[in-house]
């Protein structure tokens, strides 16, 4: 539909602006300011659904159309916004999908991100592992906000089988695991964190946790 809409496909700001009328005019897709921290934001077939999304999410769309057109296109994770950059070699620019398309410079991402400057690692190519891990974490983090711990349980038994090794996901499954009051759970959960992280700055936040889950355990028996 958009190679229909476009005047000549080769050219990239005529791709660009046929995809963006396409996407956020005709379609009316747009981030969801309202409701931000909603799961729907993130699962990519009720954005479909919705039209509303996070700012990674509505760029994984935008991505994978670019793609299927061979368009050469890829996701930058800036920090706190996720866009789309693209470049053919002749015309390059950076994509805003969550602000309906809008197209950003350098300073343009820097005041987006609300950083006076950013660092070449920044704008780094995000492969599709870290998107997905990135889109995994925004999940766990409207889980949370929702109080629906069940759910942020799951997703952080796939952050730690994706990475064993990583404490935080250990320290936050503990907290999922006492909001279900599955105590014994939540305590293996906690001593692992402080396994893997001996040297954590709120080492003896969770070392209460551990002596109060401990002593509750014990009176239970």
């Amino acid at each position: 539909m958009i190679a229909d809409r476009a005047r000549d496909l080769s050219d990239g700001p005529c791709f660009i602006e046929a995809t963006s009328t396409y996407l956020f005019e005709e379609l009316g897709m747009k981030g969801n300011n309202e409701d931000y921290y909603n799961p729907d934001n993130t699962l990519l077939n009720r954005v479909l659904e919705t039209g509303l999304g996070l700012p990674i999410s509505l760029s994984v769309i935008y991505i994978e159309i670019a793609r299927r057109l061979a368009k050469p296109v890829c996701g930058i994770g800036l920090p706190g916004h996720f866009v789309v950059y693209y470049d053919d070699g002749e015309y390059s620019t950076y994509i805003d999908p969550f602000h309906g398309g809008t197209l950003l410079d350098i300073a343009g991402c820097c005041e987006l991100a609300q950083v006076e400057s950013l660092d070449p690692s920044m704008l780094v190519a995000a492969d599709r592992r870290s998107i997905v891990m990135r889109m995994i974490n925004n999940l766990r983090n409207s889980y949370f906000s929702r109080r629906e711990p069940q759910k942020a349980e799951r997703l952080l038994k796939l952050l730690i089988a994706s990475n064993p090794e990583s404490p935080e996901e250990y320290k936050q499954l503990g907290v999922a695991l006492m909001q279900q009051e599955r105590m014994a759970d939540s305590l293996k959960s906690f001593r692992r964190y402080l396994e893997l992280f001996p040297g954590a700055p709120d080492r003896e936040t969770v070392q209460e946790q551990i002596d109060n889950l401990t002593h509750w355990l014990a009176a239970r028996n």
